[in-house]
């Protein structure tokens, strides 16, 4: 058994949490829940980051203090974070007794280490709003890229780090005003004195992922590194520096240690010691952030760790941004949805398993496509997931599973063994992968059902033992299925528990099939996304006084069939154009932007991969495309593509063709080389290619 200390990022306690954050949080809940299924002691631990000149601002606007602006906030976040069945087994502070303790602690051992100076610094200062301004406070050109609204503290853009005072053209977000700069003590730890140390550790191959670890090679570690500043002066809400009066840990400093305070809180309540979980040689200790605050988690808190003679982190696990339909999420969109907005239209657990389904070990973004999101969820979970209980679990309430497990072909042991590399992915944070595997079992098991057709045994009391054959058989692989399924879906899992009066807790559970047992009543497990829904959130994340909608973009253009043409007219030589026709005879052709939103291998076909294609609005079709030996489904899963919309189906012995997928390549039946066509940025499902 494995013994894991798990954190998220802390959220910073001057706003709600939104589907951006969302990401994280629900990627760091299904590794935690993955992780005690299979057996593994795996605590969680999380806090809101409370400190800082932003919070203060936010609390006099309230007119209240920021004790208890911060409690009203914490509470929210807790409210919000339940609500989308993220459990932590404690959550914390950074305003609390055991934080200032810790703070305390590493200062003492910081100063010890002599990594600390003083000097005076130039810091913004607002004239209007009468306060040095935080880097969250000030936005400005980027001093190396040239990138214009960049936040105070890095780029968006090229990546690079910088001070507020470096900004080209900077301006405060409080009030619009050119900030001035004035003289403040700063005091600053010397980072370049662990050079050697965070060279070594982050260039291990252990503990990073290997594109952030040759980020931080080539942005940071091949230079000496930049002092850290590390203290505000006064006006500020937060801890004041023991031997510093009039100074306070700036919020990088004390934010991280809330790792250790959250856990020395739930040791307090649980009979544990603290240096159980952070100074010892078996407890692993894994964090979940995002790639914007890579640098304060990769050079800073190891470092901090170091000195402080604390574990460091078995791996930082770092993921990317959410995109809405390929796009930053944006407020005048409506695509920068708080959670609670989310909650008034939409059940937790589409974007739970939306975001399963994308995620990676890799720092890549993740795009939330509205049409992609709406069929992943009605294709994969309810008609091919639940549809397996549904169809089956009310014929056999009476009499309940099998005594025995019946023959099903090899489906259930077939399943079992593909257990072991569904764990390995889970573990490896690659969800994406694991869902892939799951939702291919539930192809397998659906044609069980389909062939044997239940709903006709019933009508011949004959047959009654085979029909109760078969729904034994549709109910285990359905029960294994979600035993999988369960670190992404708690809430499914528990309904499954609850149909089979057998609640899932194990990973084992999906090793041996369940029989004998009483099947209670069927209750509604998920309801179909309807796009009306999805759209009425959206609407309702738009400002105050935003237009209703905006004005669609123009028709897009196809691209890419270009890249067969060169300039020595070879391509054109091999194939020659085509007799011209009209505009009349073109205007028959319907092509349209659409986006693939599943593709599976067709095992008896040499050349083809079956597409679901949709074309917004709720309207799809699945369509056979010869490109099996150029691309892998999943490569294709998300990408936009032109579709010949009003092709007339064609028959196939592997299913009805709807439509045809452009693509490009050198002339010949029997050529590999094949290129999708795809489309303009700016383009989204349905729109029409002139």
């Amino acid at each position: 058994m494995r013994r894991i200390l798990v954190t998220s990022a802390l959220p910073y306690a001057n706003g709600d949490i939104h589907i951006g954050h969302l990401v994280e949080y629900i990627q760091t809940d299904i590794w935690v829940r993955f992780q005690n299924l299979v057996g593994n002691r795996c605590v969680y631990v999380c806090a809101d980051d409370t400190h800082g000149t932003a919070v203060m601002i936010s609390a006099g606007k309230a007119g209240v203090s920021e004790s208890k602006f911060i409690a009203e906030m914490q509470r929210a976040h807790e409210r919000d974070f339940a609500a989308f069945d993220i459990k932590f087994d404690n959550y914390g502070s950074t305003n609390s007794r055991e934080n200032r303790a810790l703070c305390e602690r590493f200062w003492k051992s910081i100063r010890a280490a002599g990594l600390v100076r003083e000097r005076d610094v130039e810091q913004l200062y607002d004239p209007e709003a009468k306060t040095f301004l935080p880097d969250r406070f000030v936005r400005g050109t980027c001093p190396k890229c040239g990138s214009v609204d960049e936040p105070g503290d890095n780029c968006s853009k090229c990546g690079h780090h910088y001070s507020p005072s470096e900004l080209i053209h900077p301006r405060s977000t409080l009030s619009g005003a050119t900030p001035v700069l004035r003289n403040a003590p700063h005091l600053f730890i010397e980072l370049e004195q662990l050079h050697d140390f965070l060279d070594e550790w982050t260039q291990s191959g252990k503990h990073l992922q290997p594109e952030i670890a040759n980020y931080l090679k080539g942005h940071f570690l091949g230079e000496p590194l930049r002092d850290w500043d590390i203290s505000r002066p006064a006006p500020y809400f937060g801890f004041e520096i023991p031997d510093s009066p009039g100074n306070y840990w700036y919020v990088w400093f004390d934010a991280p240690i809330g790792y250790i305070a959250s856990t020395h809180q739930w040791c307090e309540r649980n009979g544990e010691k603290l240096d159980d979980w952070w100074r010892s040689e078996d407890c692993e200790i894994h964090h979940f952030i995002g790639k914007d605050i890579t640098y304060f988690h990769t050079l800073f808190w190891p470092g901090m760790l170091k000195t402080a003679g604390f574990t460091l982190p078995t791996q930082v696990h770092i993921h990317g941004f959410l995109t809405v339909d390929g796009e930053k999420m944006s407020k005048s969109k409506g695509t920068f949805v708080a959670a609670k907005t989310y909650l008034k239209h939409l059940d937790p657990t589409y974007l739970r398993y939306f975001y399963a389904s994308k995620l990676s070990s890799r720092v890549e973004d993740l795009d939330l496509a509205v049409d992609e999101f709406v069929a992943k969820v009605n294709t994969d979970l309810v008609n091919k997931v639940v549809n397996l209980a549904s169809r089956t679990a009310k014929f056999v309430e009476a009499t309940g599973l099998s005594a025995t497990y019946p023959d099903d072909g090899g489906l259930f042991a077939d399943a079992a063994q593909l257990g072991d590399e569904i764990r390995e992915a889970y573990d490896a944070t690659d969800y994406s992968r694991a869902v892939r595997l799951i939702v291919g079992l539930a192809d397998r098991a659906n044609p069980y059902v389909e062939e044997r057709k239940p709903w006709e045994l019933r009508k011949d009391p004959k047959k009654a033992r085979e029909l109760q054959d078969v729904c034994t058989v549709a109910l285990n692989l359905f029960r294994q299925i979600v035993v999988y399924l369960s670190p992404v879906l708690p809430r499914l899992a528990e309904q499954a528990g609850e149909l089979l009066n057998d609640p899932i807790k194990l990973w084992n559970q999906s090793q041996k099939p369940l029989v004998g047992t009483k099947v209670n009543k069927f209750t509604h497990m998920l309801r179909r996304v309807e796009e009306k829904d999805v759209h009425a959130m959206i609407e309702e994340s738009k400002p105050a006084g935003s237009p209703a909608a905006e004005a669609a973009s123009p028709g897009a253009e196809s691209i890419g069939a270009g890249a067969q043409w060169n300039d020595s007219g070879d391509a054109l030589a091999a194939e020659p154009l085509v007799p011209e026709c009209t505009i009349e005879d073109f205007a028959k052709v319907d092509l349209r932007v659409a986006r693939v939103i599943a593709a599976e291998d067709v095992p008896e076909a040499k050349k083809l991969l079956k597409l679901t294609l949709s074309l917004g609005g709720g309207t799809t079709k699945n369509v056979f495309a010869g490109i099996k030996e150029s691309y892998e489904p999943e490569q294709l899963v998300g990408r936009l593509v032109v579709c010949v919309a009003n092709l007339a189906p064609r028959k196939m012995k592997f299913g009805v063709s709807e439509g045809m997928v452009t693509a490009a390549g050198p002339p010949g039946k029997d050529t590999k080389e094949v290129f999708i066509v795809t489309v303009a940025e700016g383009a989204v499902p349905g729109h029409r290619v002139h």
